[in-house]
This record gives structure tokens, sequence and C-alpha cells, in this order.
């Protein structure tokens, strides 16, 4: 691999960066008369936590202190500036809290969540995928497709209600809200650990369950095609034991589309998890991102958006650059 490849590389990550950052900015402001401040503090006023009066003092202290009273042109440079420090601004609905200590706050709760269950059902997904689709596996997989497809059409937030519906409110072994149980001890313990896995289980398993179904297909899809290709024909024109076709010739090259398919969900954990986590109230991401954009917080909804950009481009640019290191076709073909 060239270091003008990795080069090349890294300059479209930034450039990908720089122009969603750039849309991240622009958009909500394309809305005119839309005034985080003034809404955040009219909301407080009609609720009656704030007093009418002085309002309009109120609103143009704030407007100094986030610099919404500056030009745009400023206020993007700034923008920039800051976002290029990873400096994410303050919390409007959680002044003087930082979005940074927000995200640092529920991100572990995501990661911990979604990167286990993603790993969890690409692996069983894969699995089940590449023995369905292999001629001489047994024909007991097939019967396992379809629920394993009929899962996968279903949203993760429709089966984390059934879920909990059955594992929680009927049968009552396992908790349907929160992350943890109250007055537990945060904390790195055993006893934390275990408690903080119940909580997780069912929105775990929904995601499990659903996610499998799609890895199943599309690993299904892949060996089916693999195993027409010339090569393996070839290899079994030599005799080759089925067992060596099947990992060295069939199940290596179909994995490569699998990998860039995971690379690109791990990237996109952090969002995809917001309606699960709503769901079970579960303090993660995804709730943090709901709860901002139920009260208009746009720089916590910037910060999030922002991270998402920033993890979905950086698993795109891991992955230019182990892509060539798997398929050698592919580094020939980009002549690395």
């Amino acid at each position: 691999m060239t270091a003008l490849y990795i080069l090349r590389r890294v300059a479209i990550f930034l450039l990908v960066v720089w122009a969603a950052a750039t849309l991240n900015f622009f958009l909500p402001r394309l809305a005119r008369g839309r005034d985080p401040v003034r809404e955040k503090l009219g909301q407080l006023a009609a609720t009656g936590g704030l007093e009418q009066s002085g309002i309009e003092e109120m609103v143009r202290a704030y407007q100094a202190r986030f610099g919404l009273d500056r030009p745009l042109f400023l206020q993007y440079l700034s923008y920039l500036a800051d976002m290029a420090r990873f400096d994410l601004g303050v919390s409007l609905s959680s002044y003087p809290a930082r979005v940074s200590e927000l995200i640092l706050a529920a991100l572990p709760w995501t990661l911990s969540l979604l990167v286990v269950s993603t790993l969890l059902a690409f692996a069983a997904g894969t699995l089940l995928g590449a023995a369905s689709g292999w001629p001489r596996s047994p024909r007991a997989l097939a019967w396992l497709m379809a629920p394993s497809v009929a899962l996968s059409a279903v949203p993760y937030y429709l089966l984390g209600l059934v879920l909990a519906y059955v594992f929680g409110l009927a049968l009552g072994v396992l908790p349907v809200s929160g992350g943890h149980s109250a007055g537990a001890a945060v904390g790195f313990s055993l006893e934390f650990a275990l408690d903080a896995a119940r909580h997780a289980a069912l929105p775990a398993l929904s995601v499990v369950l659903s996610a499998t179904g799609f890895w199943a297909v599309t690993m299904r899809g892949c060996v089916v095609m693999v195993s027409g290709e010339p090569h393996v024909e070839y290899a079994e024109a030599l005799g080759l034991p089925p067992r060596t076709i099947f990992f060295r010739h069939v199940l290596r090259n179909a994995l490569l589309p699998q990998t860039t398919s995971l690379a690109l969900s791990l990237g996109q954990v952090v969002s995809g998890s917001m309606v699960v986590e709503a769901v079970f109230a579960y303090p993660g991401m995804g709730s943090l991102l709901f709860r901002a954009i139920a009260v208009s917080d746009y720089p916590l909804i910037h910060g999030i958006v922002f991270l998402v950009i920033v993890a979905v481009a950086g698993a795109t640019l891991v992955l230019d650059l182990v892509y060539p290191l798997l398929d050698p076709r592919v580094a020939r073909e980009r002549g690395v």
C-alpha cells in the first residue's frame, strides 16, 4: 500500500467530514424565523417556569453567550474551528453542561449495547447464511431462513415492544426500562455489570433477532453467487474436499461484502439506536438525541450528528485501507 494511496484516502475522509459538517451547520438555519434560544425561553415561559417580562433581554444575553448575534459567516468559521477541536459547545436544554460531557456520559451505554449486539447478529447471521447457501449443507438449515427473513422485516422497536410485553410484563423475568436498577452504584464491579446486562438484554435481543435475518440473507446470496464462479468450479474439478472448497474458496470470498456492510454498520451504531433506546428508556445516544430533538437543543443535535458523521467516515476510511489487504484483486485495480 503506497503512501500516495493513504494520503488520498485521508484527504477524501477530511473532505467528507467537512462537507457533512457544513450541511450540519447550514441546514437547520434554512428555516427562517427559528431561534433556538427564543424557542427555549418561550417554552419555559409557557409552562410557568419563567416570567414573561425580561425575555428579550435574556434572549440577547444568551445569543451573545452562544455567538448567535454575530454574522452567519463568522459563526460558520467559529463552528469549523470548534469542530476541528471537537469542542461541541454548550447544551441549551442542560445549560451549563457541555455537549461533549453529555455525549461522553451516554456513549458507553450505546457502544456496550449496540456493538455487542451487532457483532452477535453478524456472527449468527453470517454462519446461518453461509451454511444455508452451500449446496452440500443439511436441508434442515433451509427451514431456518424463513423465520430469519420474517424477523428481519420487523423494525427493532416493534420487536422490542413484543419482547418487553412477553419477558417484562407477562413473565416478569427481565426489566423493561433503564440502564440499571434504581439506586445501583455505577462503577466497574461484577454486581453492576450483571445488573446492567439484565437491563440491556431486551433491547439487545430485539436488535440481534432483527439483524440476524438481514446478515443471513445477504450472506446466503454472497455464497450462492461465489459458488458459481469459475475458480470454485475449477477447485471442484480438481477433486478438492468439499470442506476445503467451502472454507478456502467460497467463504473467504463471500465474507468480503459482509465485511463492508459490517464496517458501515459499526459506524452507524451511534444513530441506529434512537427508537430502541427510547422504547426501553435506555440511557444511550439514541435517548439523548431523542430528547434533544424534542426540546430543540440544536447544539446537542449538531454534536451528535457530527459524531455520527465522523464515525461513518472513519469506518469507511478504515475499510478503504484494510480492503486491499483482504482482497488482492482490489489492490491491483486501485494500483495500491
